[in-house]
């Protein structure tokens, strides 16, 4: 490794054994074409120039004859020059660019996740030549299981074990999600010191480099699974780390660059290829609830009051989402269906769930957590989903699921992983025979679009209900009141008044304001009047969207925040149009939860406005996405400053409304400028 001054191409610092390979006896503060020669010299500049994370700059011949490989790429104020042996290529450029097509095709043919991840494995080590090529995915608790394995015939399988997530650490799954790719070809390497040694206040980032040294309690790690060489590919979705391909070899094993660049161009094929079958199994799960909703709306709507029609086909309600008992409680009245705990504790839950639950819809799939008399059960149930239709009717609706006993297959076992004592640090596990759990008290997870389902067909009992009684009351009204068509439209016209009046108030003080800014003639107090009427703008947007009556409880955040922001930019100046970026997905939200969203991304606007651009007019990226029932948006500028030279977002109005959303803010540099990731959960915790 060479660390150059990007502005004079001076090396400043290497590593490595740099007197050898280049035959220069004094090699500090000398230019780097003394290495590299003037051409490529110059080429290795334009990495700076352009700004580019890093590149293959080409091929080199030492003093001794041997080809290296060249690659480069910019941190700071510096050009990070890294040179390899170049590995002698075992397939042509054609071969490769076949090799591509061949396993582009064999993933766009898999019919389902599992069939996808195990061409995965197939072609990757056909592709890499690895001993062991495993498809590894984080799961929701943080550790990791094997879905797909391809491996030579006399190794022993980790297909379907679990790795504890102690195994992969939180900076380390960070710097998979900075660096697609990690090779380690060698286990037994040895470090080499950068020279001379670096001094300043903050040390030389190299979370880019592919010769950083890795943590020895990674290599020892490996070194216990019997493993001389490694490679990981990260498998990226939306911005989160989904899963790893991860190839070991048993002896050291070196890969060329165009092998590690294909491996790349295959992952994030792949993570395409993810996201487009998790989408399409979310969406089918989506019709096939929606379509047996429907179903039952129309029994429930045939004849009688929706009271006695729930009471006579509890068995259909019991089959609008897949469990094993239901379980319908009004007043006194307690109706079972399947297999459920017996009727005394049965009663007693739902006391439970009424007086705790705030919410309208409850699940989990580990009830004894949060109720723990389920442990009396004995395995009948470990999972609920609640739909609390009335408190005041003690009206309750309940899914129940069994435990489900499951058998994990740990690579070694996961508590030795974690117990640490006062004072040790953490180590590498060194036992990765396959050690055998038992896990109780779990039932199978309820989904995101069960959970949606539930919400949704509550919201339509509510509606059909409240539509009953209101033709029942019409009816009512006809009978006895001549007027009653002037009543409904009084009623209107005082809901519709109340919105005008409100937006009437808005705009008289926001005109108040400008009026207050033009006569005070000070620039300060005029951008302090501009920014509080973004907010009052905004908080008109918000208020009219509780008034559109298209969608009720829950709305698209994204289509929300697209209106939002279409809001921001009439306020702002329409030259700031062009320069808002947005890919927003279709999140569904519940409407007490969009309302601090919108708020969240006004006050990130006006903040990049201000302080990343000083007002005049710049790039804006805002992202929404949805992850395993959480939502991430991100508001990305190219303003000024890195991360930790930024100030204003700490307010306590911020601090507020992410808190509201049970979320968390994350800054990190966006090279240049800022980007602010807001990762917060779909449903309320």
């Amino acid at each position: 490794m060479l660390v150059a001054e990007k502005t004079t191409l001076i090396v400043r610092h290497g590593a490595g054994d740099v007197e050898r390979v280049f035959q220069l006896e004094q090699w500090i503060d000398r230019p780097l074409a003394d290495f590299l020669g003037e051409e490529v010299a110059q080429r290795t500049a334009l990495v700076s120039e352009t700004a580019q994370k890093r590149a293959f700059i080409d091929t080199i011949s030492a003093p001794g004859a041997a080809l290296l490989d060249v690659t480069a790429h910019v941190i700071d104020d510096y050009l990070i020059v890294e040179i390899e042996p170049k590995v002698a290529a075992v397939r042509s450029s054609t071969k490769l660019l076949g090799r591509i097509e061949i396993a582009s095709s064999a993933l766009d043919q898999a019919t389902t996740l599992k069939n996808l991840c195990d061409v995965a494995a197939v072609q990757f080590r056909e592709l890499t030549r690895y001993d062991r090529v495993m498809v590894y995915r984080f799961l929701d608790n943080g550790a990791g299981a094997v879905l797909a394995e391809a491996r030579r015939d006399d190794q022993h399988s980790f297909l379907n074990h679990h790795f504890p997530g102690s195994d992969i650490p939180q900076q380390a799954r960070a710097l998979y999600i900075r660096n697609l790719l990690r090779v380690i070809p060698d286990v037994n390497y040895e470090a080499a010191p950068l020279r001379p040694p670096w001094i300043g206040p903050v040390a030389l980032d190299m979370s880019d480099s592919i010769l950083r040294s890795v943590s020895p309690i990674h290599l020892q790690y490996l070194k216990n699974m019997g493993v001389g060489a490694s490679a990981s590919v990260s498998i990226v979705k939306d911005g989160i780390l989904w899963g790893l391909i991860a190839c070991h070899n048993e002896t050291p094993l070196a890969i060329s660059y165009d092998i590690r660049a294909t491996c790349r161009t295959l992952a994030s094929n792949l993570a395409r290829q993810i996201k487009t079958r998790e989408e399409a199994e979310a969406y089918r799960e989506r019709l096939r609830l929606r379509g047996s909703q429907d179903d039952t709306i129309t029994l429930l709507s045939r004849h009688g009051s929706l009271e006695e029609e729930i009471a006579n086909h509890v068995e259909d309600l019991s089959r609008l989402i897949p469990c094993d008992g239901f379980a319908v409680l009004r007043g006194t009245e307690l109706l079972l269906t399947g297999t459920c705990p017996p009727e005394q504790d049965v009663r007693k839950l739902t006391e439970w769930l009424i007086a705790k639950s705030v919410e309208s819809v409850f699940s989990t799939n580990r009830l004894v957590v949060s109720y723990p008399p389920a442990e009396d059960f004995q395995g009948v149930t470990a999972g609920v989903l609640t739909v609390l239709l009335s408190v005041e009717e003690r009206w309750l609706l309940v899914w129940f699921r069994a435990e489900e006993v499951q058998i994990v297959k740990w690579a070694g076992n996961p508590h030795k992983a974690v117990e640490l004592k006062p004072g040790e640090t953490l180590t590498p596990r060194s036992s990765f025979e396959a050690w055998q759990e038992t896990v109780h008290g779990h039932s199978r997870r309820w989904t995101l679009a069960e959970i949606e389902a539930a919400g949704r067909f509550r919201q339509e009992l509510l509606e059909f209900r409240q539509n009953r009684r209101l033709r029942e009351l019409n009816r009512q009204l006809i009978e006895t009141i001549a007027e009653k068509d002037l009543l409904l439209e009084q009623k209107q016209f005082l809901v519709g008044e109340v919105n005008h009046r409100v937006q009437n108030s808005l705009q008289i003080v926001s005109s108040f304001l400008s009026f207050q800014a033009r006569e005070s003639g000070d620039v300060a107090f005029g951008n302090a009047v501009e920014e509080a009427r973004r907010r009052i703008s905004a908080v008109s947007l918000l208020h009219r969207s509780l008034y559109r009556g298209d969608e009720i409880g829950v709305t698209n955040a994204g289509r929300y925040i697209e209106d939002l922001c279409g809001n921001l930019i009439g306020s702002m100046g329409n030259e700031w149009k062009e320069h808002f970026a947005l890919h927003l997905g279709p999140v569904m939200l519940p409407i007490d939860r969009v309302i601090p969203l919108g708020l969240v991304v006004t006050e990130l606007v006006i903040n990049v406005n201000k302080y990343a651009y000083s007002g005049e007019p710049g790039p804006i990226e805002i992202t929404l996405t949805e992850n395993q029932a959480r939502l991430r948006l991100v508001v990305a500028d190219k303003g000024r400053g890195r991360t930790s030279a930024r100030q204003g977002f700490g307010t306590r109005m911020m601090t507020a409304l992410v808190g509201q959303l049970s979320g968390h803010l994350d800054f990190e540099d966006n090279a240049p400028g800022v980007r602010v990731v807001l990762s917060a959960p779909i449903m309320h915790q």
